[in-house]
């Protein structure tokens, strides 16, 4: 371990964070990464939600996904996939979705299962090189198949919690909850593992040539939306039309 990697480490480890799989083996597996997965409820808020509206999401956590884009970016010259898995119909994941111009969203998806099997064959990918970042049990099925798991940890489901560690569905635990902004500290944490957080800080603040080609790429992204219906995914228009 180099003497960055011990830093960030910990970094993380006095903010509370727990590494269930080394910080090399982190590093390792995400030399491999593709595709960034994300479920909604509970990751980017807290879950809450009063009568039919949807649950929210934060700029501080939104930013921290579009670091991470930059930065993978700037590594592999190309933009990562990067989607919500969401088992309900939330506005506030389409509305950051298009305007942060992600790869997908999957909603009203039940068998989160059947949504990652979408997302392999569309992107022409294998579980092994997608990151999923989940919270709970509906999680667990599309967990056990990621190649490197991040779990947004919450005080009030300590047995859930031991049970990713004790099944091992899980790499690193969160020291913060959704409501706190984990999907920020994800975001970091890999930026700082895979030694791009400063050189993408820069160049963000610089706003010259790299930056300004990594966004012309993003912005030409419209993200697709998809549906589960009668145990298939199909596109959201193909569910309107019927």
């Amino acid at each position: 371990m180099n003497d960055t990697t011990y830093q960030v480490t910990q970094k993380f480890t006095e903010l509370g964070g727990e590494f269930l799989a080394s910080p090399t083996e982190l590093q390792l597996k995400l030399k491999n990464i593709k595709a960034f997965l994300f479920d909604w409820d509970g990751v980017f808020n807290a879950g809450i939600k009063t009568g039919t509206d949807g649950s929210t999401f934060s700029e501080t956590d939104s930013m921290g996904t579009n670091l991470l884009r930059f930065g993978h970016w700037l590594e592999h010259e190309q933009l990562p996939t990067f989607v919500i898995l969401t088992g309900e119909n939330n506005i506030a994941a389409t509305e950051l979705a298009k305007r942060e111009h992600y790869t997908a969203v999957y909603y009203k998806a039940r068998n989160k299962s059947l949504a990652l099997s979408h997302l392999q064959k569309n992107a022409g990918i294998s579980a092994e090189e997608i990151a999923f970042c989940f919270d709970d049990v509906l999680d667990l099925p599309v967990a056990k198949q990621c190649g490197l798991r991040f779990l947004v940890r919450r005080s009030g489901s300590p047995l859930f919690e031991d049970y990713t560690k004790n099944q091992d569905l899980c790499d690193y635990a969160t020291a913060n909850s959704g409501a706190n902004h984990a999907v920020r500290e994800i975001c970091e944490l890999i930026l700082g593992l895979t030694g791009q957080f400063d050189r993408v800080i820069e160049e963000r603040c610089k706003f010259e040539a790299p930056y300004q080609h990594y966004l012309e790429h993003r912005n030409s992204v419209t993200p697709d939306m998809y549906i589960e219906q009668s145990g298939q995914i199909i596109p959201e228009a193909s569910a309107n039309s019927t």
